[in-house]
């Protein structure tokens, strides 16, 4: 039995999988037009910014962290890469990427905060989401930056895949999926990741250096903040000061529902794409049905309720 159950793998690694599949079956006997290629995609395009937010998310989670900035962070990039290249005339590649250094920027402060002054990641990260709200407010003056560079928009751009239109963005987005799984899988710089999520000073002890570890994860999140603000510009085609405010909670949702423990050191970042696309599939389906939009937040919620059941009961199970 004891065998047995060494082979099995966490349940929380099936969950995201059970989930998507349960909500895609209900949905489909519910409505004619939930199974179509199109449906299909206009699903991933909804979630690509929130997925790709939910990678760096998922990265500071493994360490047993939280980043309540994180959608703040992103609005802040896509508002100075658009003015940037709006009202200044910089370059859009150059533009593009002041933005994604601004996000890094905060990245690397939430790090610092963190590692050398040793303040909660919660109450770091709740302090610069306000810093990077009022930042993005004043730097905007509370305005949408319009027709901006070509460039910019040019991952919202789709391209026909059989009978169906895929954008960039969401190649984009599997893309750098596909590459953090690989990092956090075969090297060594990603086995840290996890060493330090399950035990910071155990890691330091046989040689890891912690500190530098979770630096660079918040630095780290921060550059796919930025771009996801690159994604966001894309989608909408504007700079958009509001944006932002609900993308941090949507992400954790997503690592949350994808089966990454939010006591670090345990979780597959392939799960939080399922995890995304879970939360798409759930407003998607419920939207068709005419479902109104507040029991699509209550549904979300309960969800990551169970999740979170789910990940304790787990553990428990394996001590």
């Amino acid at each position: 039995m004891s065998t047995l159950k060494e082979r099995l793998p966490p349940i929380g690694q099936f969950g995201p999988f059970i989930a998507l599949l349960i909500a895609c079956i209900a949905f489909g006997a519910s409505t004619d037009r939930f199974f179509s290629g199109e449906n299909f995609s206009l699903i991933l395009q909804q979630v690509t910014v929130v997925g790709v937010i939910a990678i760096g998310q998922t990265l500071i989670i493994l360490t047993a962290g939280i980043d309540l900035s994180c959608g703040m962070i992103m609005a802040l990039g896509s508002i100075v890469m658009t003015k940037l290249a709006m009202d200044l005339g910089v370059p859009a590649p150059l533009a593009i990427l002041a933005g994604i250094g601004v996000t890094a920027l905060f990245g690397l402060i939430n790090g610092l905060l963190v590692t050398r002054v040793k303040l909660p990641p919660f109450i770091v990260t709740l302090g610069t989401f306000n810093i990077a709200f009022a930042v993005t407010q004043l730097y905007s003056n509370a305005q949408t930056v319009t027709e901006v560079p070509a460039l910019m928009t040019w991952l919202g751009r789709a391209f026909p895949v059989g009978g169906t239109h895929v954008t960039f963005g969401t190649v984009l987005m599997i893309l750098l999926y596909l590459g953090t799984w690989f990092w956090l899988r075969e090297t060594g710089a990603g086995r840290h990741v996890y060493a330090v999520g399950n035990s910071p000073e155990a890691a330091r002890l046989v040689g890891i250096p912690s500190e530098k570890v979770l630096l660079g994860v918040y630095m780290l999140a921060g550059v796919f903040y930025g771009i996801a603000s690159l994604l966001s510009v894309a989608r909408t085609g504007v700079g958009d000061p509001n944006a932002g405010q609900t993308e941090n909670l949507d992400a954790i949702t997503a690592v949350v529902l994808g089966g990454t423990s939010l006591f670090g050191g345990r979780g597959v970042i392939l799960g939080t794409l399922v995890g995304a696309v879970v939360v798409g599939v759930l407003r998607n389906g419920l939207t068709l049905m005419g479902v109104s939009s507040v029991y699509q937040v209550l549904v979300t919620g309960i969800l990551v309720i169970v999740a979170v059941t789910v990940d304790q009961l787990s553990r428990r199970g394996s001590c």
